[in-house]
């Protein structure tokens, strides 16, 4: 009978270990900070970028008048040694990424990389006086504003055709 007297105590002492282990594991989990919403896009301002782009540029940069609050810029650059490459991020209504691509680089593969992959559909949409070609695609659908000889405009990102289609109305050149 001595025997099973010391598994008991094995046992009872491995549950104990376990029981103190979780108490533990509960405690650390209370004190780590737990914070599941996404964090809040600073509002950036484009002006100046944009007056730059617009003076250095070899085509009519784009960029939106007119939109409500609600719409946040939130990335701008514009990389002249690289193709002219003029890029604004907003934030639409709603929480979804609609962003404004132009370049002189090369279509096929500016378009590719602007709308992440997203492939041209048949369907064609007058906006703003302009032609566009919807794209779709597994991250991005996208917008590509048809004859522009010499340089390629998209907006594109995860927002709706609907918002695409806001920020496409509203882009303006000078």
């Amino acid at each position: 009978m001595a025997g099973s007297n010391g598994k008991q105590k094995t046992v009872r002492d491995m549950i104990l270990s376990l029981a103190l282990i979780g108490v533990a594991a509960g405690f650390i989990y209370l004190l780590v900070p737990h914070n599941d919403h996404a964090p809040d896009l600073k509002r950036v301002d484009y002006q100046v970028e944009l007056s730059t782009a617009r003076r250095a540029a070899s085509y009519p940069v784009a960029a939106p008048e007119g939109l409500p609050a609600a719409w946040k810029a939130t990335s701008v650059r514009y990389q002249g040694e690289n193709s002219d490459r003029w890029h604004l991020g907003f934030q639409a209504p709603g929480g979804q990424y609609v962003q404004v691509e132009q370049s002189t680089q090369k279509r096929a593969d500016f378009i590719d990389q602007a709308s992440q992959g997203a492939s041209a559909t048949k369907r064609t949409e007058k906006i703003g006086g302009h032609t566009w070609t919807r794209y779709t695609g597994g991250r991005y659908d996208a917008l590509v504003l048809e004859g522009t000889p010499g340089s390629t405009t998209v907006v594109a990102g995860t927002a709706s055709f609907g918002r695409l289609t806001e920020m496409a109305e509203a882009l303006r050149t000078r």
